[in-house]
């Protein structure tokens, strides 16, 4: 184990990348996920842009890698300095790279990784016994200078006589940039607010040219507000949507966001009766859990490979609920003031960073809130051309008002359905869940 984890090292970033993505797949966290295949469906799924092979496989040579993936890339650093400090009688590691030092323990040195996702350090899953796993020795693909990969600027495009201003926001939780798209179809009038969560390393305008919401929101005249999260609060900047702080509200980053789109509000002429919050894998999980806990503000939720509600606390729940979805019965929601919004879904069978459990869980959440006898299903299947094939299921009250919607993305990953290769994370193959939400929520608005 020493000699495979010093090799590992020494070899920098992206083979620890890769050792540590095949050490989670190994964690006795329920076992490898199963993708929910629909009948006849071929047992790989096409290719597409965002990094899922089946654990084992070979590493692809021009693909994304998935966004909480990419949260490991510099964690060797992290770990090496850690080491460093413990001991501090060791030879430089910068200064001398080849001069042999002792590597951390196993538990250690995982644990490090992990924390990198800004997860709160805490033990591991009882069975694991990192004495006795051996590290593989293979590399990552060498992404630098690939289009689309996160890390990159990637402006969207802004239309003749549209805007996408930077702003900010402070409250008692701290402070976060955004991005504002005003469409050229404003002139004053008041329009719908959507609030768009990026993932794990992506910022504003990667999400914004990775989904095209902003065409959307040119097409139906609606603003469009992108938060960003900041590296100081997650060194990846993922939403912490797995502390119990960040699931309260006018607590943590929920009270920020809601700050954010009050503030948007407050200088632009919103319609107040349709104002929208959605998001894409932590930022899904986030936009979750703004959604329950400010109904009053937001009048419908899209998820996109997120989780349910409180489905974490600590590293061993959320690693748990990625790998095979929340454990024993999903947390119930909150008392909160106003009604629980409406939700649609959207999670391709074969997400193996985001288990496809959790998308099912969501609206089993949103049904248990209302008491699953209120609600009746229709169930849709549906292909796209050239592309994926869907399930798609619709929930609604007895008077036939919109509950929910689920759509399952058959061969799918983690990706935004329907995106555009401008920005990372996105599956072109759709179907495509920008206008499938904003569909969504204006027939929720009546």
């Amino acid at each position: 184990m020493r000699a495979a984890t010093q090799n590992l090292l020494a070899k920098g970033p992206a083979a620890a990348t890769a050792a540590i993505q095949q050490a989670l797949a190994g964690l006795h966290l329920g076992g490898r996920p199963q993708p929910h295949a629909a009948p006849g469906m071929p047992p790989e799924a096409p290719p597409m842009r965002d990094i899922n092979p089946p654990p084992g496989a070979a590493p692809r040579t021009a693909t994304a890698p998935q966004p909480e993936a990419e949260a490991f890339r510099e964690a060797p650093r992290a770990a090496r300095a850690q080491h460093a400090q413990k001991a501090p009688d060791a030879p430089d590691a910068s200064a001398a790279p080849d001069t042999p030092q002792a590597p951390p323990s196993a538990q250690a040195f995982v644990e490090d990784l992990l924390g990198q996702l800004g997860i709160q350090a805490g033990k591991l899953p009882a069975g694991l016994d990192l004495g006795k796993f051996e590290m593989p020795h293979f590399d990552m693909p060498d992404l630098g200078g690939v289009p689309g990969m996160p890390g990159k600027s990637k402006q969207a495009p802004v239309p003749e006589g549209a805007q996408f201003v930077s702003g900010s926001y402070t409250n008692h939780a701290g402070t976060r940039s955004y991005k504002l798209y005003i469409p050229s179809s404003y002139h004053g009038q008041a329009m719908p607010l959507l609030v768009m969560l990026h993932g794990c390393t992506q910022d504003p305008d990667d999400f914004a040219a990775g989904t095209q919401m902003n065409a959307v929101a040119e097409e139906k005249q609606c603003f469009v507000v992108y938060p960003a999260q900041s590296q100081q609060a997650n060194n990846h900047k993922c939403w912490n949507w797995f502390n119990a702080l960040d699931q309260q509200r006018g607590q943590g980053e929920p009270s920020i966001i809601a700050g954010i789109a009050q503030q948007v509000i407050a200088e632009h002429p919103v319609d107040e009766r349709q104002v929208y919050v959605a998001g894409l894998s932590a930022g899904g999980a986030m936009a979750v859990i703004v959604g329950t806990l400010y109904p009053d503000l937001f009048a419908a939720v899209g998820v996109h490979s997120g989780l349910p509600y409180a489905s974490a606390q600590d590293l061993p729940s959320a690693l748990s609920a990625m790998k095979r979805g929340a454990s024993g019965n999903v947390a119930k929601a909150p008392h909160t003031e106003g009604a629980s919004p409406p939700i649609i879904v959207f999670h391709g069978d074969q997400d193996h960073t985001v288990h496809p459990r959790n998308g099912e869980q969501v609206i089993e959440q949103k049904l248990r809130a209302h008491g699953a006898t209120q609600a009746r299903a229709e169930a849709d299947a549906g292909s796209v051309p050239n592309g994926h094939r869907y399930t798609v299921t619709t929930h609604r009250h007895e008077d036939g008002t919109p509950l929910g919607e689920h759509w399952v993305v058959h061969g799918a990953g983690h990706a935004w359905s329907g995106g555009s290769a401008a920005g990372s994370y996105t599956d072109g193959k759709g179907p495509d869940a920008s206008r499938e939400m904003m569909r969504f929520f204006r027939t929720v608005a009546g």
